[in-house]
C-alpha cells in the first residue's frame, strides 16, 4: 500500500468538497425555474415532491457507504475479482430496491401525503411530478453504489466530473423544459429524470474497469454466499445506525417548533450551518473510508494508524477553521438567510453552539468514515444506539431547564457522545489489519 500522507489524502477530499458545493444549486434552480412562472403552487409542488423522494432514497444511502468500505479492503487485499463482484452486486440490489420502489409507488406516495398534506392544487403538481421522477428510482439508487466504488479507489475526481455532469444537464433541462417548451412542473420532474439515467450511463463508463475483466460476469462469485450475507450484515448495520441518526436530528427540528415560530425559524437558519459543515467535512471522512479500509485489506496495522490519524488532522483543521468562519462571520450570515430582524436576533443567540458544533462533532464524523472503511458497522450501530439514549435524556434533563439552550445542548452531547463511544470501539479497526 502506498504510504498515507497529508498531500493523498487532500486529493481524495478536495474534490467531494467542490462536489458537495454543487448540490444546494440545483434546488435552487429548480425553485427558481419555477418561481418563473409566477404562482405559488409549482413551486411547493417540486419541493414537497422533491422531500419525498429524497427521504425515500436516504434510507439506501447505505449502499454508498456499505461498497466503498468493502471496495476498499478488496482494493488494499490486490483482489481484482472481488473489486469487480462487489460493484455487480451493490448494482444489482440497487435495480431491484429501485424497481420495488417504481412498485410501490402509489402506496407510497399515498402515505407521504397522508404526513404532509398540500393544497388539492399543489398535491395533484405533486404527484404528477412524482409520477415521472419515480422512473429514475433505480439510476439514483445505482448511483450510490457507483459512488461508493469510485470512493474507494481514490477516484474522487470522477465522483466530481460525475456530479458537474448530473447537475448541469438537470439546470440545462431545466431551463430549455420549462421557460423554453413551458412544461411547468412536469418539465422539471423529466429533466432531473433524464440527468440521473444520463448520469448513471456516465458512471458505468468511469467504472468501465471493473467490466474490462471477467470477473464481473462470474455468477459464483458474484453470488458467493459469504459475501453476500456480509453485505447483507453490513448494509443493514449502516441503515439501522443511519435511522437513528435521523430520528435524532428530526426530533431536534421538530422540538424546536416549541418555543414559537421565531426560535423555529432561527433553528432553521442555523440549521443550514450545520449542513454546510457536513458538506465542507465529508470529504476528509470519505478520505478515511478509503484508506483504512485499503489499509485493512493490505493487512497494515501501522498504515490503519496512519490513515485514522492523517486523515482526521485534516479533518480537525478543517473543523477549526469552520468554526472560526461561524463565530467571525457567523451574524452577517444569518442576515443574509433571514430578514426578518427579530429571526436574525434570535439566531445569534444561538450563535456559539453553532461556532462549537464542528469542533465538537468532527470525531463523530471521522469515526463514521475510519469505521465505514474498516467495515466496523456493528460497533457503529452499538455506538449511535448508546449516543441516542444520551440524546433523550439530555433532552429529559435540558429542556425544561434551558429550553431551546438545552435543545442545542442535547444536539451537542449526541454529537459528542457518538464520538466517544466509537473511540472505545476504535482498537478493533486496528485488529482487523491483523
Amino acid at each position: 500500500m502506498r504510504p498515507v500522507s497529508h498531500a493523498r489524502v487532500w486529493r481524495i477530499a478536495a474534490p467531494i468538497v467542490l462536489s458537495n458545493a454543487t448540490i444546494p444549486i440545483l434546488g435552487a434552480v429548480d425553485t427558481g425555474v419555477v418561481g418563473q412562472l409566477g404562482q405559488a403552487a409549482p413551486i411547493g409542488a417540486v419541493g414537497i415532491g422533491a422531500v419525498i423522494l429524497t427521504s425515500l432514497y436516504w434510507v439506501f444511502g447505505f449502499l454508498r457507504m456499505g461498497t466503498s468500505g468493502m471496495v476498499a479492503q478488496a482494493q488494499g487485499a490486490a483482489d481484482a475479482a472481488e473489486v469487480a463482484a462487489h460493484l455487480v452486486r451493490a448494482l444489482m440490489i440497487a435495480g431491484a430496491a429501485g424497481m420495488a420502489l417504481i412498485l410501490l409507488q402509489v402506496p407510497l406516495f399515498a402515505g407521504a401525503f397522508a404526513l404532509a398534506p398540500a393544497s388539492a392544487e399543489v398535491e395533484g403538481l405533486a404527484r404528477g411530478y412524482l409520477a415521472i421522477r419515480i422512473w429514475g428510482a433505480p439510476a439514483t439508487i445505482a448511483l450510490y453504489a457507483v459512488t461508493g466504488w469510485l470512493i474507494a479507489l481514490e477516484r474522487t475526481g470522477a465522483v466530481l466530473v460525475l456530479q458537474f455532469w448530473m447537475n448541469g444537464v438537470n439546470v440545462v433541462l431545466d431551463l430549455w423544459f420549462v421557460l423554453g417548451l413551458g412544461w411547468g412542473v412536469e418539465g422539471v420532474a423529466l429533466a432531473t429524470l433524464i440527468a440521473e439515467w444520463s448520469a448513471l450511463g456516465l458512471g458505468l463508463w468511469l467504472c468501465r474497469a471493473a467490466f474490462a475483466g471477467p470477473h464481473w460476469r462470474d455468477a459464483r462469485r458474484v453470488f458467493d454466499r459469504v459475501q453476500l450475507w456480509r453485505i447483507g450484515r453490513v448494509n443493514g448495520d449502516i441503515m439501522l445506525r443511519s435511522v437513528l441518526l435521523q430520528a435524532c436530528f428530526t426530533s431536534f427540528l421538530f422540538l424546536g417548533a416549541w418555543y414559537g415560530d421565531v426560535t423555529l425559524a432561527a433553528n432553521q437558519v442555523l440549521v443550514q450551518f450545520l449542513h454546510i459543515t457536513a458538506y465542507a467535512l465529508d470529504g476528509f471522512a470519505f478520505a478515511a473510508e478509503a484508506l483504512v479500509g485499503q489499509a485493512v485489506g493490505a493487512r497494515s496495522r501501522g498504515q490503519v494508524r496512519r490513515a485514522a490519524l492523517v486523515s482526521s488532522q485534516m479533518g480537525l483543521a478543517g473543523a477549526v477553521l469552520l468554526a472560526a468562519v461561524f463565530w467571525l462571520a457567523g451574524p452577517a450570515i444569518i442576515d443574509l438567510m433571514a430578514k426578518a430582524p427579530e429571526v436574525q436576533a434570535e439566531a445569534r443567540r444561538y450563535l456559539g453552539w453553532i461556532a462549537l458544533a464542528p469542533l465538537i462533532g468532527i470525531a463523530s464524523w471521522m469515526f463514521d468514515g475510519i469505521f465505514i472503511g474498516a467495515t466496523l458497522t456493528r460497533e457503529m450501530r452499538l455506538a449511535m444506539l448508546q449516543s441516542a439514549t444520551v440524546y433523550l435524556l439530555a433532552l429529559l434533563v435540558l429542556l425544561p431547564l434551558a429550553g431551546n439552550h438545552g435543545l442545542w445542548a442535547a444536539l451537542m452531547l449526541l454529537n459528542a457522545a457518538r464520538g466517544l463511544t466509537m473511540a472505545r470501539y476504535y482498537p478493533r479497526a486496528e485488529a482487523l489489519a491483523g
